[in-house]
């Protein structure tokens, strides 16, 4: 007998899914490094600093090289000098983690796992508002008793969207979309049926 999701709704039937997808044991080392991998690849990478180069200025020697008393002095622009450039200047730079499409799916297939094994994952195929108002999709939500964490569907349906983006404590997102960490962070797991199936097709 293979795995079965549990319905949101109660009475409802549950949705038969694979076991190569929802029966995986949970590798805690890979989903570690598949989360940081993920958090380092959102890094901006933008700082930048200019060096003695590239300070605008500095084309006159200050004073004559000597008598003044003074230290020599070939340009203002000079690390030591104020308004000078830095010495070891920051330069943009990516952080992205090299992780391979094999580990990513196994990855996400051990994520999906332990969320059914901890009852954090239902299916619910009625949750779409009739028109983009929070009141209808919060009417939607409360049979099922949903007020924090992720729905997942298999296309943006755009009064879902509009309907759930002023909702604080619930996030939508398509397949295409979905990512390690918001799952790992979501306190319960909406998909719809046809989600399930393009994550079994995507992560099989």
């Amino acid at each position: 007998m293979g795995l079965q999701i549990p319905s949101a709704v109660d009475g409802a039937a549950a949705l038969d899914v694979s076991e190569t997808v929802f029966g995986r044991d949970y590798n805690e080392s890979l989903v570690h490094q598949l989360v940081v991998a993920y958090l380092a690849g959102s890094r901006s990478g933008t700082k930048a600093q200019k060096t003695r180069s590239e300070v605008s200025g500095g084309g006159a020697k200050p004073w004559r090289q000597k008598g003044s008393g003074r230290a020599r002095a070939g340009t203002t622009r000079s690390p030591l000098w104020r308004t000078g450039g830095v010495t070891f200047a920051a330069r943009p730079r990516s952080y992205v983690q090299k992780l391979n499409k094999k580990m990513y799916r196994a990855g996400m297939r051990a994520i999906l796992s332990e969320l059914l094994r901890q009852g954090r994952l239902v299916v619910c195929d009625d949750i779409y508002p009739p028109a983009p108002k929070t009141k209808e999709f919060l009417k939607k939500l409360e049979p099922i008793g949903f007020n924090r964490g992720l729905v997942v569907t298999d296309a943006m349906d755009e009064n879902l969207f509009l309907a759930a983006r002023n909702l604080r404590d619930i996030t939508v997102c398509t397949v295409r979309s979905l990512n390690p960490v918001a799952l790992v962070h979501s306190e319960k797991v909406i998909l719809t049926s046809q989600a399930a199936k393009q994550l079994e097709d995507g992560l099989a």
